[in-house]
């Protein structure tokens, strides 16, 4: 049975010390099908400096190690999650014409460069108020990623800040406010051909997916990709079986896996 995480991180990320092949080892005990690891690619630092250079040489060596290991077992399609791509277009086409590459996540991880370009993860979210002023500038963003379609296969996590924001508020922040900005997202990524993610960001997100789904579905979205976002062995397909189920409460009938840059769409 199609059971495929989309959305993974190796040691070629600057957040995870996990060889690929121990996720790949992970993965084929947990019974998945197909295992993407996406590695970030920044093209802004943590602290928002850009980053135009990226070295695929550590990928590929890890990856041969990985598939050497576990390339008859499982499929493992070549991924990258790239960030703040549309902000350099040739940096970006360079970095995507690394050959054998299957699969593009498009993300922003980062204030836009005029408001200092930090990542999201490191701003004070302490009152409502900083939290919708990050999302603002967020959506901005993710706008502008959408409309260049060329850099991306799925627009990855549109709910992202919402995991770092965790203080006491008299009401939690909610993306109920930015509707018509996640449908516009949702509108250029599907008249592109292109998709979005549902990130269950190690099974902790399902639930909040539900809207975004259904903006995407209403827009005529059709695909959508599942990763867990695990950047270690234990979160590997956590949220992936539940996902699928919520995406077929939504209407959807397919799941896809990407495969030199094109969707191959299983039934559920």
């Amino acid at each position: 049975m199609f059971f495929a995480d989309c959305h993974t991180h190796s040691v070629c990320s600057p957040d995870s010390e996990v060889p690929m092949v121990r996720m790949a080892q992970k993965a084929c005990e947990y019974g998945l099908t197909h295992l993407t690891l996406t590695d970030h690619c920044d093209l802004l630092s943590i602290e928002g400096v850009p980053t135009p250079e990226y070295d695929w040489a550590p990928v590929l060596k890890e990856r041969k190690a990985m598939l050497d290991a576990f390339g008859t077992r499982i499929d493992l399609p070549m991924g990258v999650e790239l960030g703040m791509g549309f902000l350099f277009p040739e940096t970006t086409r360079k970095i995507l014409s690394q050959p054998g590459l299957d699969f593009v996540i498009g993300s922003a991880h980062n204030l836009s460069q005029e408001a200092g370009g930090r990542d999201f993860f490191l701003l004070d979210y302490a009152t409502l108020e900083n939290c919708y002023r990050a999302l603002d500038n967020y959506f901005r963003s993710m706008l502008a990623l959408a409309a260049a379609p060329e850099f991306y296969d799925v627009v990855g996590h549109i709910i992202y800040p919402l995991r770092y924001m965790k203080g006491d508020y008299p009401t939690p922040p909610s993306t109920d406010r930015y509707r018509d900005e996640i449908f516009e997202i949702c509108r250029l990524a599907a008249e592109a051909g292109k998709g979005i993610e549902i990130n269950t960001w190690k099974g902790q997100t399902l639930a909040e997916w539900i809207p975004v789904l259904k903006l995407f579905k209403e827009a005529g979205g059709e695909i959508v990709t599942v990763g867990s976002d695990a950047h270690a062995p234990g979160p590997v397909g956590r949220g992936i079986r539940e996902a699928y189920q919520i995406m077929q409460d939504c209407g959807f009938r397919y799941a896809a896996v990407y495969h030199e840059r094109k969707p191959d769409m299983i039934r559920l």
